[in-house]
């Protein structure tokens, strides 16, 4: 799993390097300029982005690296890497969405409401997608990613045939 980089504060039990890296905005804006990012957006009045040094090591192993980003992130990693396979996560109808927004208790209802409006946005860029999953069911859709993957990996086109 990639881990991101954000300006917003930590939540809950969230460690900075585990489940992001957090960065004041003048660092990330900094690093931003650098061109450290493989992708990079304000989602939330929030930077987000993933730093460029950690996936290109990931990729130098030959491993494959999972993004969990918005649709924003999502274009810019396909145009840095054209062959990156795009999956849309959607919940399986906005009264969960809001559901599940709400059961967090990580967001005021202004940030709910917010985020509504994202995903009706988001929900445009479907059809840029390679795959979508409804995640009605989270083992399920857990199965779903790793079907996708492993699918992906054994595409002739990527095979590593060479090295036989």
């Amino acid at each position: 799993m990639s881990v991101s980089a954000t300006t917003r504060a930590p939540r809950g039990e969230e460690v900075d390097g585990r489940e992001y890296f957090f960065l004041t905005e003048e660092e990330f804006v900094a690093r931003k300029e650098r061109g450290e990012f493989v992708e990079w957006a304000v989602v939330h009045d929030h930077y987000y982005g993933t730093p460029r040094p950690f996936i290109e090591e990931c990729l130098a192993r030959g491993e494959t690296v999972v993004f969990d980003i918005d649709v924003q992130g999502s274009m810019q990693v396909r145009d840095h890497f054209p062959d990156a396979v795009l999956v849309f996560v959607i919940p399986p109808s906005r009264e969960v969405l809001r559901e599940r927004l709400v059961g967090r208790r990580t967001d005021a209802s202004g940030a709910v409401e917010t985020r509504m409006k994202n995903a009706l946005r988001e929900i445009t860029y479907i059809d840029r997608f390679d795959y979508l999953i409804v995640n009605d069911d989270l083992d399920r859709a857990y199965e779903d990613m790793e079907a996708i993957v492993r699918a992906e990996t054994l595409k002739a086109s990527r095979a590593r045939w060479q090295e036989f």
